[in-house]
């Protein structure tokens, strides 16, 4: 059998895609989630990659760098060949960047909101940015540190269902779609379930009693290349792939001085440009 390398990204995706169909068959009878929705992983690959995606039929598009984002949401390309795209910011936010990610065009999802703070900072920027549309609401997910690695963004297990409850009070702005985690890397298998998706499980099965949510209307973001499809047969309803759709990433590039991020008031003229 080819490898993702060897195959064409066409034929990468119809994989993943097939893959991802034979997992759902795997789940147990009872399980009544929502059909997986493919997010392809486009750190660092060009906007070429993204277009040829697309055009093979994929939608829905993750980014983990808030500047990498700004560049391929607002190139006009991008927006003029993909006009049904969708964006996921999946990488960790920082406060002074919520409002650059909040008023892109097409961002479908924020999957990385760490903390009550994060949500309120996120609400208040949705408010001001959309002020003319009060119904305007924006997606996001809770990320979950299931692993409790220090490394890594996202919060523990037991805060859980005090931010959603934080974020369904007082965040009207937000649109609560279920929790995200990273898990583990490299998780021998062998060893049975991922404990980190687990315990997203558990985690969601808790905020569902305390806020009388239906389990079926809480999604599940966990899942990459190497695991999608066990943690589809776990209940993954979002999951993640990079490597396996567009081949492996090259090394990061040693930083060298950046230009200064776009503003706010910059990418806002400039979607009014590409409007006229």
């Amino acid at each position: 059998m080819s490898s993702a390398g060897t195959r064409s990204l066409k034929e990468n995706l119809n994989y993943v895609q097939v893959a991802i169909a034979a997992a759902v068959a795997k789940r147990p009878h009872k399980a009544k989630e929502k059909d997986p929705r493919l997010v392809a992983v486009s750190k660092f690959k060009p906007k070429e990659l993204i277009i040829e995606a697309y055009n093979a039929g994929q939608r829905h598009f993750g980014e983990n760098y808030v500047q990498e984002l700004v560049a391929k949401a607002t190139d006009i390309e991008i927006m003029e060949l993909c006009k049904d795209i969708r964006w996921h910011f999946i990488g960790h936010l920082q406060k002074n960047k919520i409002k650059h990610v909040v008023v892109l065009p097409k961002l479908y999802l924020l999957e990385t909101v760490d903390s009550a703070q994060m949500a309120t900072s996120v609400n208040n920027s949705v408010n001001t940015i959309y002020a003319s549309q009060p119904d305007k609401k924006l997606n996001i997910m809770v990320q979950v540190n299931t692993s409790e690695e220090p490394e890594k963004s996202g919060i523990s297990c037991s805060e859980v269902v005090d931010v959603v409850k934080h974020i369904h009070d007082t965040c009207p702005r937000l649109n609560f779609m279920g929790l995200m985690t990273i898990g583990e890397f490299g998780y021998d298998w062998s060893k049975g379930p991922n404990p980190d998706f687990l315990k997203l499980l558990v985690c969601r099965k808790n905020v569902c009693e305390a806020l009388q949510l239906e389990e079926v209307d809480v999604e599940l973001s966990m899942g990459m290349s190497d695991d999608y499809e066990k943690a589809i047969e776990m209940g993954s309803t979002n999951v993640r792939v990079g490597t396996a759709i567009f081949g492996a990433r090259e090394p990061k590039k040693p930083a060298t001085p950046a230009q200064p991020s776009q503003s706010t008031e910059a990418v806002t003229e400039k979607l009014k440009d590409l409007k006229t």
